[in-house]
Formats: structure tokens, sequence, C-alpha cells
């Protein structure tokens, strides 16, 4: 049984549209119209191996805060919907990653029970311009988005930095690895890996 899912959404400020197989290699092709936004969905589906066709557009005129966020609400609930009951899963994941001098750890738990915590990201980060364009703020909008329609508990923690695209960077493949180890089966689970009998 394939892991996937295909979902489009359409608002008066973006339309989006994304397909995904959990049980990929992470080959992708990512088009936002916001390209660091394309980069770092690029490294998700590479360091996670979930396989990505992301397509997005909306009213980039005014600000890309809509198109990023709108297209992070869709990925979100196309992975809850891939990944079904979530019978046989590892459920939890985590992962340090290195970018020069920054680092980043992340840790998901495919619980049903949609919760982030974010820290750690230096002062003056959310309001810097990532490529002109991409301002630091939304690093932790995506991930609210993700977590809240995906049903994820997420912690994303920042422990070193300097450079905001290399803090971007390492915070998403970060993410992407411990995501990557969530979703993945586990052969000695099984049905739904929670006491309760479902997440």
């Amino acid at each position: 049984m394939t892991r996937s899912a295909s979902i489009q959404r359409q608002t008066s400020e973006s339309t989006v549209s994304v397909s995904l197989n959990l049980d990929g290699t992470g080959e992708n092709s990512i088009s936002t119209t916001v390209p660091f936004f394309d980069h770092m969905l690029t490294a998700l589906s590479k360091h996670s191996l979930i396989d990505l066709t992301v397509e997005s557009h909306g009213d980039t005129d005014i600000d890309v805060h809509h198109t990023v966020e709108d297209t992070a609400i869709v990925f979100g609930q196309a992975l809850r919907e891939a990944l079904g009951d979530k019978a046989g899963i590892s459920r939890f994941g985590d992962a340090l990653v290195p970018l020069d001098e920054a680092l980043a750890r992340a840790v998901v738990d495919v619980s049903g029970r949609p919760y982030l915590v974010h820290t750690g990201e230096p002062e003056g980060f959310e309001h810097h311009h990532i490529g002109g364009h991409f301002t630091g703020s939304l690093v932790r909008h995506v991930f609210e988005a993700i977590t809240m329609h995906a049903m994820l508990t997420v912690h994303v923690s920042v422990l070193a930095g300097r450079d905001p695209h290399h803090i971007a960077e390492a915070e998403f493949k970060a993410f992407a690895r411990a995501l990557r180890k969530a979703i993945a089966p586990d052969t000695k689970v099984t049905g739904i890996p929670s006491t309760k009998g479902a997440l």
C-alpha cells in the first residue's frame, strides 16, 4: 500500500497543489515562486526521503507570507492523509544537524496532538530577509502550519548559528531527518504505536 496523498487549496490569497509519497527517495519538483522557500522544501524532501511535488503561487506582490504559510498548511494536510491510521510506524524521530557554524536539533512525535516548541533563534533573526525576500519569522510559521495540520508534536531548537541562511537550513534539515525516522515503518511494531490504540 502506497502512503501518498495529493491536495489542492485555493483562496483569494494563494493557489497551492501538493503531492507526496512517504515511501520515496527524495525526488522533488518544487515551485512556489519564493526562491528561498523552494530551497528549504527541496532540502526537506531530500533529507526526509519524501517524494514531493509542489506548485504554488499567490499575492507575493504584497508579501510572500500567504504563499509560504498556505503551502506549509497543504503540506501538513497531505502528510496527515498519507500517514493514514499510522499503523506500523516508528512514531518518534530525532536529529541533530549542522550547517557550518549553525547547529539545529529536531524531535518529532507523530502523536495526533499538534504542539510546537521552537526555540533558540538569535535575536533579530525574525526580521532578517533571507535571500532578500524570505523573512526569518516565516521559519516558525512553516513549522507551526505543518505541525498543526499534520497533527504532530515537534520540538525544534537552534543550538548555534550566526548566518540566517545557515540557521534556517539547519532547522529544515533537522526537521526532515527527524520526520524521516518518525514516519519510517518499524517491523517490530504491531498495529498503532500507542497505548491508547489510536494516534
